[in-house]
């Protein structure tokens, strides 16, 4: 039974897949953006959707806090092979509780230098969130894609281009997930590096 996480809270992949868990996908889901029209005259008016290219980022980093590696729209695989990412979708989103972009992480082949891993969400197109609905991560077992955990984003009403969505990392031997939801401004990941220091 997957866990919807409050933000701010853990935990243990072992303990919620009932195993131990050697892959699993970062799934990241978004809808159209719904804009208001107001017509001409007052005639006409009412929503119409646009799309908008939200990108989803994995940034590795080590014991000390320093950022080793990242996958995102420009590197789709993280130089040690253990983290790939579907690619950049630009369809501007998707069916309610459809996935727009999946980040496959192999947790045995994450160097061990790796302590955590940060998944951010940008708007490349520098628009804000408002209005775009049905915005969530979720874990899944890469082995029979049972969904693991699942973190509503509620992007609604959002004036900011940027998200910590959340983090994985290792504690006493085993990977744990905390959910972060921590609001941020900047097209890429580059610009979200300060504002995630403090989850490091």
């Amino acid at each position: 039974m997957a866990i919807n996480l409050q933000k701010g809270q853990r935990i243990s992949l072992e303990k919620e897949a009932g195993r131990g868990l050697s892959r699993v996908v970062m799934g990241l889901g978004w809808g159209m953006k719904q804009i208001q029209t107001r017509g001409f005259l007052g005639f006409g008016a009412g929503e119409r959707q646009t799309a908008v290219d939200l990108d989803a980022s994995c940034l590795l980093f080590d014991a000390s806090g320093n950022l080793v590696d990242t996958v995102w729209f420009r590197q789709l695989k993280s130089r040690c092979g253990s983290i790939r990412h579907s690619g950049d979708d630009r369809s501007g989103g998707g069916e309610s509780g459809s996935e727009n972009e999946r980040i496959a992480i192999d947790l045995n082949q994450v160097p061990t230098t790796v302590q955590a891993l940060i998944f951010t969400v940008n708007s490349f197109s520098g628009e804000d969130f408002t209005g775009i609905p049905n915005a969530f991560c979720r874990l899944v077992d890469g082995a029979n894609d049972g969904e693991i955990a699942r973190f509503d984003l509620s992007l609604e009403g959002g004036q900011h281009t940027g998200l910590i969505m959340a983090k994985l990392y290792r504690h006493n031997n085993e990977w744990k997930m905390q959910a972060i939801g921590e609001h941020a401004e900047g097209r890429t990941f580059h610009d979200l590096l300060p504002a995630l220091r403090p989850y490091l």
